[in-house]
C-alpha cells in the first residue's frame, strides 16, 4: 500500500520548495528588469558644486542652527570673493535658508518652466521653505522627500553660476545619498565643533562621502573658541582643538580653519543678514572669507 504522508509531514518534505522560488519569477526567458537608477549629472547652469555637511552636530538643535548660519556665511563669502554664488537648501523638513536671508515668497516658474532662485546679498538661494508656507509641516514619507530633493537638484534655473553651495540637511541618510548619486559633485566640506559627540558623527560623514567616492576638501572647525568681550580671555567651550585636529590627521583631510564662537554670528543670521553682510570687516567675516579662498582655489576658481 502506498504511504500517504500527513499535512505536516508534506509541509516538511515541500519546505525547501517553497522558498525556492517565493517571488514567482520565471524559470526560463529573459530576466526581469529593474528601474534604472538615475544617472549622475552636472546641475545645469553651475560650474562647480560642493556639499557642506555637519553630519548630526551632536550637540542640540541650536548647535544644527548655528552650523547652517555658517553655510549661508560661505556661500556668501564667495559672492564677496567675485563669484557668482547660489546656495540651495535641501533640508526638506527643517528649511532655514528664507530665515537667514531675509526672503520670502514663492518663486516664479522660468519660460521652460523651471524655479527661478530668490537673490539677496547677491546670492540666489532655493528652498522648500518658499514653496510651503512658513509655520506649515512637512508631513511625507520617504519617497515624496526624495522627489522634491530631485526636483530642487534639476528643477531650478541659476542662470549660470560660479559655485553652489548645497547645504545637506543633519545625518547621513535618504537625502545625502541621493544627491551623491544624482549629482556630480566637486567636492565636500566637512563643519563640525570640537565637542566628542560632534566629532564622533562628522567621522560617519566623513566616511559616507569616501564610500560614495565624493573628494572631501576639508574640515571647517565651528565654534572653536570664545573670546570674552569684556575681558578678551579665551576659551575653548567645547573643549580643545585636540580631538579635531586628530581627526584630521587620521583621515588624511585638510583643516580649512576656525570659526570662532561670537553671539553676533547667530544674531546676524536670526535678523536676516549674516555676518560676511552685517559686518565685512569683523574677524568673524575673515574667517569665512579666508576659507572660501582656500575651497576656491582646490577646485580651480580664481577671484573674480
Amino acid at each position: 500500500m502506498a504511504f500517504r504522508p500527513t499535512s505536516a509531514r508534506f509541509l516538511q518534505l515541500t519546505r525547501g520548495l517553497l522558498h525556492e522560488n517565493p517571488l514567482g519569477l520565471p524559470r526560463s526567458g529573459t530576466p526581469p528588469t529593474w528601474g534604472k537608477r538615475p544617472q549622475k549629472r552636472k546641475i545645469a547652469g553651475v560650474d562647480k558644486v560642493i556639499a557642506v555637511s555637519s553630519a548630526k552636530g551632536g550637540v542640540g538643535k541650536s548647535t544644527i542652527a548655528e552650523l547652517t548660519i555658517r553655510k549661508a556665511n560661505l556661500s556668501l563669502a564667495f559672492a564677496r570673493k567675485g563669484l557668482r554664488a547660489g546656495i540651495l537648501d535641501v533640508d526638506i523638513f527643517g528649511p532655514s535658508i528664507p530665515t537667514l536671508f531675509d526672503l520670502s515668497g514663492e518663486p516664479r516658474l522660468s519660460s521652460n518652466n523651471q524655479l527661478v532662485p530668490l537673490t539677496n546679498y547677491g546670492v540666489k538661494t532655493m528652498s522648500m521653505g518658499y514653496l510651503v508656507g512658513e509655520n506649515a509641516p512637512v508631513v511625507w514619507r520617504g519617497p515624496m522627500v526624495m522627489k522634491a530633493v530631485q526636483q530642487l537638484l534639476h528643477e531650478v534655473d541659476w542662470g549660470g553660476l560660479d559655485m553652489l553651495v548645497l547645504d545637506l540637511p543633519p545625518g547621513t541618510g535618504d537625502t545625502q545619498l541621493t544627491i551623491t548619486q544624482q549629482v556630480i559633485l566637486d567636492g565636500a566640506v566637512i563643519v563640525t565643533t570640537p565637542h566628542t559627540l560632534a566629532t564622533k558623527d562628522a567621522v560617519k560623514g566623513i566616511n559616507m562621502f569616501k564610500t560614495v567616492d565624493v573628494d572631501i576638501l576639508g574640515l571647517v572647525h565651528n565654534m572653536a573658541l570664545f573670546k570674552c568681550p569684556h575681558c578678551n580671555g579665551e576659551t575653548h567651550v567645547f573643549g580643545s582643538n585636540e580631538r579635531v585636529e586628530r581627526m584630521c590627521s587620521d583621515h588624511h583631510i585638510d583643516f580649512l580653519g576656525d570659526i570662532p564662537l561670537h553671539p553676533n554670528i547667530g544674531d546676524d543670521g536670526e535678523r536676516g543678514k549674516p555676518t560676511v553682510v552685517a559686518e565685512p570687516t569683523s574677524e568673524r567675516a575673515s574667517a569665512f572669507l579666508n576659507i572660501a579662498g582656500d575651497l576656491m582655489t582646490k577646485v580651480g576658481l580664481k577671484t573674480g
